[in-house]
């Protein structure tokens, strides 16, 4: 069963058919939208600033999101998928957006709409990630635009298929 922690009285609120893996974890003010997914070792942490996600978010394995206390909440919004061992910390990530393999997302960084950030890219505070592109490198910079086909081929198709990745898992082995 994941662990779920309330701080200070806030507890976790999810939205609906989300998938919690055994050893995810997940405490403090954070809020989900329906349809969200949190695979194994996937850590979100809501315990010194909030953290909301809207629907189709999947949190993958080794995953960290965080935020940093009084100043930087963590704002995620819709079809957004967060790879495996990302660090997404006290920053704004709107709809359409996939933070690639190890990437690391900084204080103050605001990513727009139908974006990648590339695997193993770090973001320095307060970057600004334009629509419709693709950052890399470290620090990380604009490398191109995501053509149209790149955008519904890869970013919607992963956000996407995750809950369907979720439904396979057998639930009732012990």
């Amino acid at each position: 069963m994941a662990l779920i922690k309330s701080v200070k009285g806030k507890k976790p609120i999810f939205g609906k058919d989300c998938f919690l893996a055994d050893n995810s974890t997940i405490i403090g003010e954070v809020e989900t939208g329906n349809n969200c997914s949190f695979w194994f070792n996937s850590v979100v942490r809501g315990d010194v600033h909030y953290i909301k996600m809207g629907d189709f978010v999947n949190v993958q394995d080794g995953a960290c999101i965080h935020c940093t206390h009084e100043t930087h909440p963590t704002n995620i919004g819709n079809y957004v998928s967060i790879a495996h061992h990302a660090i997404v910390h006290g920053c704004t990530i709107k709809d359409n957006v996939l933070i690639g393999m190890g990437a690391i997302v900084m204080d103050g960084c605001v990513i727009e709409s139908n974006s990648i950030v590339a695997a193993g890219a770090v973001l320095l505070e307060n970057t600004h990630v334009e629509s419709g592109t693709v950052y890399a490198g470290i620090p990380a910079k604009k490398v191109k635009d995501i053509d149209p086909e790149r955008l519904e081929g890869t970013v919607k198709r992963i956000s996407q298929a995750y809950p369907t990745y979720a439904s396979w898992i057998d639930k009732d082995l012990l």
